[in-house]
């Protein structure tokens, strides 16, 4: 064990220069919510998310993950900027995606935050120690560990909400042998509200806290590797990557904080986008849009699919008369993927 000769003021302050906006400091021992994890996974709500279900150990216990860890420093991240683009609006020709994944890859952003971070540790400790740091990457329990920290809640939508900056954070985690002093928990201030259960079109959020994420669009439209199963295509409607729609009726999100920081601000074709838009886009286009984003490791057939299904859900005269255009896989490669194929059939089938 480790005492740290830093005060955690000075950390916190050095990670808000970093261009965090929170940073906590929580137990890694009996840490609220860490064991729910295993009977969500028994009740089989994680679906084909197989890196969960493998690791599960690992998650309740971070001193398997760190032998000997002490604490966990958990940051937040503002994501929220000004465009709503993810907000329902009442045309149905939108292409609704969700904005963690506008911009840049907070993999890559928010690791190179958390490497100079621990870089301060490093000079500021005072002595040796051990660390380890993940991006949204590890066998950890972020928002278990952000709740501890005292960062916020975690909310009905089973996103951890903060009172003065909302929900649209992304979080870190650094594991330590440091002994740190850690932070409290706050309260639970969801109340009565049940906006986020209630605006769910699949009913994914079983019960208050619950997810049953095999009925989540962000499963539905980004978990889904190959082909979407006919009983779920009509679900996407416009959303075709992703969905905030609990995150956009939450409360606490009205006027929630805004970052002006670039690399979370939407690439062009995604600002104010279309279904008819993005349909008529090309392979090349598309792959420009999602480089070092979020959204690359969906892959533009994947992309290509979502598009189709959501255009079949709506009734945008002008989408669905793009996705009945003649499209050339020797120009656009994705058309000749075999799941494209199939779900592009099924989608003309539909609108005809």
């Amino acid at each position: 064990m480790t005492k740290a000769v830093f005060s955690v003021d000075s950390l916190r302050a050095h990670a808000l220069t970093l261009g965090f906006d929170l940073c906590g400091i929580a137990p890694v021992a009996q840490v609220a919510r860490l064991d729910y994890l295993k009977q969500w996974v028994e009740r089989g709500y994680a679906g084909d998310l197989h890196y969960l279900t493998r690791s599960v150990a690992a998650r309740m216990d971070p001193t398997r993950v760190l032998p000997g860890a002490r604490a966990a420093i958990v940051t937040g991240t503002i994501y929220n900027t000004n465009e709503p683009l993810s907000i329902a609006r009442e045309a149905p020709g939108d292409a609704r995606i969700a904005r963690y994944a506008w911009g840049e890859d907070y993999h890559e952003v928010l690791g190179r935050r958390q490497h100079l971070l621990i870089g301060w540790l490093k000079e500021h400790a005072g002595a040796r120690f051990e660390a380890v740091g993940y991006v949204d990457t590890g066998p950890v329990q972020e928002k278990a560990l952000a709740a501890a920290a005292g960062l916020g809640w975690v909310g009905k939508h089973t996103c951890l909400i903060n009172q003065e900056l909302g929900s649209w954070l992304f979080l870190t985690v650094i594991l330590t042998t440091l002994d740190l002093p850690t932070g409290t928990p706050v309260p639970d201030r969801c109340g009565t509200c049940t906006r986020c259960l209630d605006v769910c079109p699949t009913q994914a959020i079983v019960a208050p806290y619950v997810l049953d994420a095999t009925r989540c669009l962000s499963y539905v439209s980004i978990e889904s590797h190959e082909g979407i199963a006919a009983a779920q295509r009509d679900w996407l409607g416009s959303q075709v990557y992703g969905c905030d729609l609990c995150q956009d009726v939450c409360p606490w999100n009205n006027g929630a904080a805004v970052t002006d920081d670039p690399v979370w601000v939407a690439r062009p074709l995604w600002r104010q986008a279309t279904l008819a838009q993005v349909w008529r886009a090309s392979d090349d286009e598309l792959q420009a849009s999602i480089r070092h984003s979020p959204m690359y490791r969906t892959k533009v057939w994947r992309l290509r699919r979502n598009f189709a299904l959501a255009i079949a859900a709506t009734g945008d005269a002008e989408a669905r008369a793009a996705l009945l255009e003649p499209r050339d896989p020797q120009v656009d490669p994705s058309f000749a993927h075999p799941v494209v194929i199939e779900h592009l059939a099924w989608a003309r089938a539909r609108i005809r």
